[in-house]
């Protein structure tokens, strides 16, 4: 026998709708800073190949908020008989496609720049002409970076703060490359300066450290993107540890007093969480539907994560979850 509850339709607790709403409002402020952003680079990109790639990554900047956007829209649709599991996954689709589009253009960025390194590409930099005085463009280009350095770190460690409790990993993943983009900033200031220096070969190289950090991103993001989307479990906001409600789950499963052991295997929807619980009963016929239905209200109890759960009575554990339901 098994029980089942989906709870798509049930609002957010009110703690967690108020980060989503802030979480929203940044990243329309994101969008609004980059339209800026993106703007005043362009008035000041000349020939500067570090300039080019800066003003390239401002504008896939935009590709992550948008998909933030997009993917919260699109789980707020309700559950129905062709998609019974609701749209949760949207939020995982959001990030595989904004992480797709950061490793292309960055491999294609540091092809570019590898090309104009080896072939030895002298950039230049000529002045232009400000109130009636001559004034050299690199230094409006290395105040634009200093500039435009600024509102993406502060709003990225504010998005940092709200992204664990909505186990948003597309608000960490742009979060995690706001709060980066000083480092962008700097490697054009170095190239620039380069070329004001004579070095024509800093221009390149700093182009190359600005498109490697994209790709990084990219790689980084698209490996965590796939293996939510292929059920992997479920692992922490920054995709270093398993999360740890795996364990919280477990544990209030084996700790039912009619229960000899259990398990559970979790599946990330993208911001929730879908259990399928196995007990073993002992006996079989304590596993009665009222112990069931409340078992399963216990679980849907234990975080606002878990929105749809499973609860089914085995006579053993599948072996993928023998090892862990042995552990203390």
């Amino acid at each position: 026998m098994a029980a089942r509850h989906n709870v798509d339709d049930e609002p957010l607790p009110e703690e967690i709708a108020g980060h989503l709403r802030r979480a929203v409002r940044l990243e329309w402020i994101t969008i609004a800073a980059l339209v800026v952003i993106v703007g005043l680079v362009y008035l000041v990109l000349g020939n500067s190949q570090a300039m080019k790639t800066a003003w390239i990554e401002d504008m896939l900047s935009f590709i992550p908020p948008i998909a933030f956007l997009i993917g919260v829209h699109v789980t707020r649709k309700p559950a129905t008989a062709e998609r019974p599991f609701g749209y949760h996954r949207a939020i995982g689709i959001s990030h595989v496609v904004a992480s797709t589009a950061l490793v292309m253009m960055g491999g294609y960025l540091i092809v570019d720049s590898a090309l104009k390194l080896i072939t030895a590409e002298h950039p230049t930099i000529g002045g232009i002409q400000l109130f009636g005085t001559t004034i050299w463009l690199g230094w409006l280009m290395m105040a634009a970076m200093v500039i435009t350095a600024v509102p993406p770190v502060i709003l990225g460690r504010m998005k940092l703060k709200l992204a664990p409790p909505l186990h948003n990993k597309v608000l960490y993943a742009d979060a995690d490359m706001n709060k980066a983009d000083w480092m962008t900033s700097l490697a054009v200031l170095v190239g620039v300066a380069g070329i004001g220096l004579g070095w024509w070969w800093a221009d390149a190289a700093a182009a190359i450290v600005v498109a490697t950090s994209i790709l990084k991103d990219g790689i980084t993001n698209l490996k965590a993107a796939v293996a939510g989307l292929i059920d992997a479990r479920p692992t922490s906001i920054d995709n270093q540890d398993p999360h740890p409600l795996l364990g919280e789950i477990d544990a209030y499963l084996r700790s039912l007093d009619w229960v000899r052991t259990a398990g559970a295997r979790v599946r990330d929807e993208g911001q929730v969480f879908h259990v399928e619980g196995f007990v073993v009963p002992e006996p079989l016929e304590t596993a009665t539907p009222e112990r069931l239905d409340a078992a399963r209200t216990g679980l849907l109890g234990l975080d606002w994560k878990i929105r749809d759960a499973v609860i089914a009575t085995v006579p053993k554990l599948p072996d993928v979850l023998e090892r862990h339901a042995s552990q203390p």
